[in-house]
């Protein structure tokens, strides 16, 4: 039986952070591992030249990052197509294809759009590529046919967009060239991980994330450094486990759920302090990521292998693209000297 295709992956714009390992990663990795899916992994460096246009030396650095990052957390080139979103051509134009087929007004209209405009403080001067990257990103997932979207839960409006595309395509040419994809979210309650600070959202530009390659020390400050309670000063105080972020990764991360609600109970009626609180969080913390931060110091060690194994992945992921191009060429009629 033929493997359904999942398709997904991140821009490098820097390190990757626990917040994409909990959103989307350990998804990727479990579906890889799972021998029931083709799975195709992009490094999306086009996307993110929608906002680093003038900083190209930011993607090319952050290109063997993410990589490096990949490698770590378990993707498997032998298992998994990683690949170079600006080394596959027909991308760029299936891109153009589809932007004939969605109006200004509906991706002005996309929520997570307007979000992330506002957070980069774009004002009127929104980059046009920046607008429209919704549309690049149905290509990216359609030009493989990908089934599966692997995701975190703020992508569900970009899922939802592909899928119209993907429809209005098919009718226009009337042929089902491309399949609507579905998106595959984490467990509930894990799709978004709030940031040390306790902003609601891990980001890199807010400087508030614990990412996958920091040392043992960089770990330890940053877990140091939690939001908690701050009505909880003393140790005697009841303290509130709602917002209190060392919990939120607690009832993510600890495997034993029955010792973290002990904690919990012993929280709230005062006695529990936050700094023991906070070791038992490192700790944890510590055992989920030494393995990753051992892979990817090992993988660091030969860098022309990583980039080998970009070039490999990118050279399937095009024959691969190309082949579905032919066919959408000729459901648009324009395949005119074959």
């Amino acid at each position: 039986m033929e493997k359904e295709i999942y398709l997904t992956g991140d821009r490098p714009t820097g390190k990757l952070h626990i917040g994409h390992y909990i959103g989307s990663l350990k998804n990727r990795v479990a579906m890889q591992n799972s021998g029931k899916f083709d799975s195709y992994i992009m490094i999306a460096d086009t996307q993110a030249f929608t906002d680093n246009a003038r900083n190209p030396e930011k993607i090319r650095q952050s290109l063997t990052e993410v990589a490096l990052d990949y490698l770590a957390v378990g993707l498997d080139p032998k298992k998994s197509t990683i690949f170079v979103q600006s080394q596959i051509p027909g991308l760029a134009e299936l891109t153009m294809y589809f932007m004939n087929l969605v109006s200004l007004g509906r991706l002005e209209r996309n929520p997570t759009v307007k979000t992330e405009i506002q957070q980069k403080g774009f004002g009127e001067g929104i980059p046009a590529g920046f607008l429209t990257y919704p549309v690049s990103q149905a290509a990216d997932i359609t030009i493989f046919k990908a089934k599966k979207v692997p995701v975190g839960d703020d992508q569900k409006p970009m899922i939802e967009q592909t899928r119209e595309l993907v429809r209005s395509f098919n009718n226009a040419y009337q042929k089902d060239v491309f399949v609507e994809p579905e998106g595959v979210f984490p467990p509930k309650g894990q799709g978004r991980l709030p940031g040390i600070d306790g902003n609601a959202k891990m980001s890199k530009s807010l400087n508030n994330g614990i990412y996958l390659s920091d040392d043992p020390d960089t770990l330890a400050k940053k877990v140091k450094s939690m939001y908690t309670d701050p009505t909880h000063i003393r140790v005697e105080d009841p303290g509130h486990v709602e917002g209190n972020v060392v919990f939120t990764y607690l009832d993510i991360f600890d495997p034993d759920q029955g010792r973290v609600q002990e904690l919990k109970e012993q929280y709230q009626a005062g006695g529990l302090g936050d700094m023991k609180l906070k070791k038992h969080l490192l700790d944890v913390m510590e055992a989920e990521l030494a393995p990753i931060r051992e892979r990817r110091l090992e993988y660091a060690q030969n860098m022309d292998q990583v980039l080998a194994m970009l070039k490999n992945g990118s050279e399937k992921a095009n024959q691969r693209a190309e082949e579905n191009m032919k066919e959408v060429r000729a459901a648009m009629g324009i395949n005119y000297f074959n």
